[in-house]
């Protein structure tokens, strides 16, 4: 079957803070200049705001641009920040609390907001719409298609109703063209199509190593007299060893709720660890215990995060298109924030759009005007102020790293004359299995942890099951053959949705690996980690994952 095209202006991928923002901007600046212009944004998720998680503190600096009047437009920015705690735990009964003036000021929250970002998305999309933005969820991004000079045309979606072995049902739909003069990727992190691209086009060839987290997250209802809104809680040191870094976060957000989380970089040496279970004893600790004691979990999910930061930012515009948000790694990692700087991104790549269209370009062309966009925006001053956070933590430590961001941060406001590098991938880190003593992790309570399958349960993730598995492995043999005897098989404790097993195999009398991609919570966590960067993520057919309520 031959498959349909539709023609717009521009094609925006991923309904997230960064695409969304580009679209209402590119609107914005239509109408102010009283030009048609066809926008549309696709999003694989069922709906908007359904695969979006994060923790989530909002910065409303770029909001403030994009809607000034936000606040009477009804925006899900209901929680302002009350106060600022910062821990350090010392093990699994004592911790201190940093005192204030001892933090870096880039983790001082006044002014802003506790959000649920896939509510914040979901405000934007009928802000977008509102403007003539066409959305079209459950239709996920499969393809990029290129000119004949190499160019992007624009994307397809991807085919509906094949079977496992890729035979056509009788629901079978082949996917549509979506062409463009220009096409926005703001896939989130670690995107199947922004991978292509930064390969296709050599965009990270002057940059260091991009860096990646797995930020796992919990929603609990919580008792009235233990809520405190505005409570903002973060924390490093236990339960992660002292060659891990990360750190915690606990929020009182609105209606007496909380949510919980762990940040684990994916940079660790220990391949025995598991960021899942490192999460649910972490909540048995005083400090976390206090906020959930007596609640109830209602949601469950986990993402990548790109941290890499500035040293790290590949270029963002190539011929026909840009990368924008955290498809590009635009998150500011010494504030924990990428919600305003992802908005930002996104709203300079709709400025460099216009003037192009406007000029009557036809499309195609390497939108050199967007770096210049934004070397001359506070996007990149903020950015570059925080280059050396992320490297300095991975270089010295939680300790010594921390002192060394506080005298940048709050001494010399980002602009020591210095720039600390890491251009070591995180998955190349991992060392062999036998250099380290397996982790008996506790098992869940059922109170404050929990277990796998139960916590992915509670994310409502599903999948047709009869699809081809999106989780494609570029050697079948890998697994078992070199991960399993090097490193233990580490897929099956990084990933936090367990979707990889070593199971035994009775009928050939050995054993085999095993691929549950139904469980699979998009968080890309497999693509980065494995050793052998021997697993691919692709998008699986529309609507299928998560679908996130309030995260």
């Amino acid at each position: 079957m031959t498959r349909e095209s539709m023609e717009f202006d521009v094609v925006i991928v991923g309904a997230g803070p960064a695409g969304l923002s580009t679209a209402c901007s590119l609107m914005q600046l239509a109408q102010d200049k009283e030009q048609e212009l066809t926008v549309c944004v696709v999003e694989k998720g069922s709906e908007v705001g359904a695969h979006i998680l994060s923790g989530a503190i909002m910065e409303t600096r770029a909001l403030d641009e994009l809607f000034p009047n936000w606040k009477e437009q009804d925006a899900p920015l209901t929680t302002a920040v009350t106060e600022d705690e910062v821990y350090l735990l010392k093990d699994g009964d004592n911790g201190s609390k940093i005192p204030n003036a001892f933090v870096p000021k880039t983790m001082h929250n006044q002014g802003n907001y506790i959000v649920s970002l896939g509510n914040v998305c979901r405000w934007l999309a009928e802000r977008a719409e509102e403007l003539g933005v066409e959305i079209f969820p459950g239709f996920a991004a499969s393809e990029i298609l290129y000119n004949a000079d190499g160019s992007v045309r624009g994307i397809a979606t991807g085919d509906m109703g094949l079977t496992e072995t890729g035979e056509q049902k009788d629901s079978y739909m082949p996917g549509m063209e979506l062409h463009a003069k220009y096409t926005v990727f703001s896939e989130g992190c670690r995107g199947h199509l922004g991978k292509e691209l930064i390969n296709k086009f050599d965009l990270n060839q002057e940059t260091d190593a991009q860096h990646y987290g797995i930020g796992i997250k919990e929603l609990w209802d919580i008792p009235a007299d233990q809520h405190q809104p505005g409570l903002v809680v973060h924390g490093s040191g236990w339960p992660l060893d002292k060659d891990t870094c990360g750190g915690f976060f606990l929020y009182h957000t609105d209606n007496n709720q909380v949510v919980a989380g762990l940040i684990v970089d994916l940079n660790y040496a220990n391949p025995h660890i598991s960021p899942f279970d490192e999460f649910q004893r972490l909540k048995h600790h005083p400090v976390l215990k206090k906020h959930l004691d007596g609640g109830t979990r209602v949601s469950y999910g986990a993402r990548a995060i790109t941290k890499g930061g500035f040293n790290s930012l590949p270029k963002m515009n190539f011929p026909g298109g840009l990368l924008v948000g955290c498809n590009a790694g635009t998150l500011n990692f010494s504030k924990i924030k990428g919600t305003h700087t992802a908005m930002k991104s996104g709203m300079l790549g709709a400025e460099a759009i216009f003037e192009a269209v406007a000029s009557g370009c036809s499309g195609g062309t390497d939108l050199e005007r967007y770096q210049d966009l934004f070397e001359q925006s506070w996007l990149y001053d903020e950015l570059f102020r925080s280059r050396n956070f992320g490297p300095a933590m991975h270089k010295f430590g939680a300790i010594m790293g921390g002192a060394f961001n506080y005298v940048d941060q709050n001494i010399f406001a980002g602009k020591l004359p210095i720039t600390l590098h890491d251009d070591h991938e995180d998955h190349a880190q991992l060392q062999p299995a036998s250099n380290f003593t397996p982790i008996e992790y506790p098992k869940p309570d059922g109170k404050l942890s929990f277990d796998k399958l139960s916590s992915v349960f509670l994310s409502n993730t599903n999948h047709e099951e009869d699809q081809p598995c999106h989780l494609q492995l570029m050697d079948s043999s890998i697994p078992l053959g070199t991960n399993l005897l090097t490193f233990a098989e580490p897929a099956q404790r990084y990933c936090p949705a367990g979707v990889y097993e070593v199971v035994d195999d009775e009928e050939n009398g050995g054993q085999r690996f095993q691929i549950n991609s139904q469980n699979c919570l998009h968080c890309k966590t497999c693509d980065i980690k494995d050793p052998a960067q021997n697993i691919r993520w692709v998008t699986p057919e529309g609507m299928g994952g998560p679908n996130y309520p309030n995260m």
